[in-house]
């Protein structure tokens, strides 16, 4: 009697692993369901029986990555204290779950808005940028940041630096210790008052 291969049992989670490599690999219009079906080792109808459709599997993955950057607002260090600490909170923590979850947010920093999902991950996106905007705002406010710099122009250059982390930084074989503090660093030394 020959040996039958082990089957591969699939959650939502670990299939949204699967999925957000594909799509970081081809692309989300790229992708199609066979190939994420055949990227998962499983039928399309067994995709199906977790998700609708890769609409659904597009919202989870970009969803789980603003859940994260969210989530960086509403620590106690982001809530209170001086604003020029909250924001430095605000950018190592955003800095830290961007390396946490890179496949996720390098997914979510590559959608374009050609979808409800994607129109909606945008917004949701410039949601966070205001909110970040106003933390400079705050801290120029309080003279603990340089005035001459426009705060929304400050968000942006910050971001763009954190979000430049994703297309040179891997994992294997290099660890992410320093980095947080690296960007922390060369931002807050431009910066501060």
């Amino acid at each position: 009697m020959a040996d039958t291969p082990l089957r591969t049992t699939y959650t939502v989670d670990s299939l949204l692993a699967v999925t957000v490599e594909v799509f970081n690999t081809r692309g989300y219009d790229g992708t199609s369901m066979e190939d994420l079906s055949r990227a998962a080792g499983i039928s399309k109808s067994s995709i199906y029986h977790h998700v609708r459709g890769k609409e659904e599997l597009l919202r989870l993955a970009v969803g789980r990555a603003l859940d994260g950057l969210f989530g960086t607002l509403d620590e106690p260090a982001a809530l209170s204290g001086r604003p020029v600490d909250r924001l430095e909170h605000v950018v190592r923590r955003t800095t830290e779950v961007l390396l946490a979850e890179l496949p996720y947010v390098t997914l979510l920093l590559r959608v374009r808005g050609n979808t409800a999902t994607e129109e909606w991950a945008l917004e949701r996106r410039r949601e966070f940028d205001h909110r970040v905007a106003e933390l400079v705002r705050e801290a120029v406010a309080a003279g603990e940041l340089r005035a001459d710099v426009e705060p929304r122009l400050a968000t942006r250059l910050l971001f763009g630096m954190i979000n430049s982390i994703a297309e040179w930084y891997r994992p294997a074989g290099s660890s992410a210790d320093g980095v947080p503090d690296a960007v922390v660093r060369l931002a807050f030394d431009g910066l501060r008052a």
